[in-house]
């Protein structure tokens, strides 16, 4: 099973895009112990080096829609901000959604389509209102149907008919696929701040390290030998 899921920084500041990096660096460790596996299918970058604005994540294997189900909503990373020292905010937020990325394209067989010959009204003179010129063409798994009578043979107007057919479905699936990609830029609008379906802190590991204190004081004058030491002088 594959499942694709957006992760988006939405309009925050720059920290949001900062959390994103982190978060994905997360979902994809949780992925990788459960057995799944993850690719980065886009990704649009932040300001700052290292850092996302949006990135697109496709999860594969068994679980996967279970798996991206429990990362999906309102998503806190909680730590300081690494750019404004002595900021006060800590909560960082992304949304993570679920998304279509391709539309099924629509193969046209002429196997699929019915033809029928049919009779149409109106003027084209004697032999165009006696014989069954006409066509009515039906695509069966689509439904769609077109008449074409503008030729006086059969066979001309089945050849258009089949044409016609083939660029309906065509133009039907761009449309399809303009809808998926728009409704996709949509979600990076959809964060809420607040109320997080799941939060995430930094591990000790992910920490900075401490500053090094300094060289120990040296030892002041006087100070007595610890055991099993031989005092100055002797």
């Amino acid at each position: 099973m594959t499942v694709h899921l957006l992760l988006s920084a939405g309009r925050g500041p720059q920290e949001c895009a900062w959390a994103l990096a982190r978060l994905l660096r997360r979902l994809e460790a949780d992925a990788h112990r459960q057995g799944l596996a993850t690719h980065r299918v886009e990704t649009v970058a932040g300001d700052r080096p290292g850092t996302y604005r949006s990135v697109l994540v496709r999860i594969t294997g068994a679980g996967a829609e279970a798996f991206a189900a429990s990362w999906t909503g309102t998503l806190c990373w909680q730590a300081p901000s690494p750019y404004r020292a002595g900021a006060g905010r800590k909560n960082w937020y992304v949304t993570a959604q679920p998304c279509q990325v391709d539309t099924p394209r629509t193969t046209f067989t002429e196997a699929d389509v019915d033809i029928v010959a049919c009779r149409t009204g109106g003027p084209g003179g004697q032999h165009r209102n006696k014989a069954s010129t006409a066509v009515r063409a039906t695509h069966r798994p689509s439904g769609i149907v077109v008449v074409v009578d503008t030729e006086r043979q059969f066979s001309l107007n089945r050849r258009i008919a089949l044409q016609l057919l083939r660029q309906r479905l065509e133009h039907g699936d761009e449309a399809a696929g303009r809808a998926v990609t728009t409704a996709r830029w949509r979600l990076h609008d959809e964060l809420v701040r607040g109320n997080p379906t799941r939060i995430e802190r930094p591990a000790t590991s992910d920490q900075d390290p401490p500053q090094e204190k300094g060289r120990q004081q040296r030892r002041q004058p006087g100070r007595q030998a610890g055991p099993g030491t031989s005092p100055r002088g002797r």
